[in-house]
């Protein structure tokens, strides 16, 4: 065994002792001259998984306020608008709208007729009243002579002789207007120029119709008497009166009260103003003494015969 293994363990620790106390200075210069010992740092903490953040709570939304009740009225528009249309509903509306419409259409057809007369001036409204107020005075003088005329049969004491002059009377009256007898008296003759051939068969009736409400007791147009089954037509550039062909000017001679027959033609859209719209000329004259002596033959019925047989 060598001698540093016999070395007792007592002089080991002196030895291990006295470098310790020998060398305590040494120990702390060399501490001094080492830099200062950093300690480590701890280790970092284990990553904890954080916690998703909660989202901050919203705050409720505002509740619209309730609607207030509906009144009667707004309950009563939603039930008809929008409009829910059935077929009985659509059947209805064609049949009113029809309805209207006839109704309008007759509104329309009143309003041309009255529409001269609207426009009419005062002096011609006056001769209109006049016209009207002679036409009921020529009805009521023939009522008061039917009248006198029974009175006369009431009354007479030879009925008969009466009778048989009442009867002659009454057939002149009616030979004058069948055309079987001439006339005279006063009226007017009235003369249609047509130059341009635009009158026609209408026209002239309307001027013996407007005539003969006016009073006209006897007319003749171009040597052709007019009688109540009288019929005009065209024919041409002329017209045809009772198959009798005609051609302009034409010539009415019409016995009855002047004053009454020439402002029958001229009233606002009357017979006169009509033909000059054809661009036809009119001219009236008034005389006392007219003449109609176109006769017609008498014809006996065919078919008809007097009651009293």
């Amino acid at each position: 065994m060598s001698d540093h293994d016999e070395t007792p363990a007592e002089d080991q620790d002196d030895t291990r002792a006295g470098r310790g106390d020998g060398g305590g200075e040494s120990g702390n210069r060399l501490r001094k001259e080492l830099p200062q010992e950093v300690p480590a740092s701890a280790p970092a903490a284990e990553e904890v998984p954080q916690e998703p953040e909660p989202e901050p709570e919203r705050a409720p939304e505002p509740q619209p306020d309730p609607e207030p009740p509906l009144t009667g009225r707004q309950r009563l528009v939603q039930g008809v608008w929008p409009p829910r249309v059935t077929r009985a509903q659509l059947i209805v509306a064609v049949l009113l709208f029809g309805l209207g419409f006839g109704l309008a259409v007759q509104v329309a057809s009143n309003s041309d007729s009255d529409s001269a007369l609207r426009g009419a001036r005062q002096e011609d409204l006056v001769r209109i009243l006049d016209e009207l107020d002679d036409r009921t005075q020529r009805l009521e003088d023939e009522k008061q002579g039917l009248e006198k005329q029974r009175d006369e049969l009431e009354n007479s004491s030879d009925q008969a002789e009466e009778a048989r002059k009442q009867t002659i009377e009454k057939e002149r009256q009616l030979g004058i207007l069948a055309g079987t007898v001439a006339a005279q008296g006063p009226g007017i003759t009235m003369t249609i120029e047509d130059t341009k051939g635009t009158v026609e068969a209408d026209m002239l009736l309307d001027a013996i119709q407007e005539l003969r409400a006016a009073g006209a007791e006897a007319i003749q147009v171009n040597g052709v008497r007019v009688v109540a089954g009288t019929y005009l037509t065209d024919a041409g550039k002329g017209v045809s009166v009772d198959g009798n062909k005609i051609n302009a000017p034409y010539r009415f001679k019409v016995i009855g009260k002047p004053q009454d027959l020439e402002p029958a033609l001229n009233i606002p859209g009357g017979v006169v103003q009509t033909l000059e719209k054809e661009q036809a000329t009119v001219t009236i004259e008034r005389s006392t003494d007219i003449v109609v002596d176109a006769l017609r033959a008498a014809k006996r019925p065919d078919y008809a015969r007097s009651s009293s047989q």
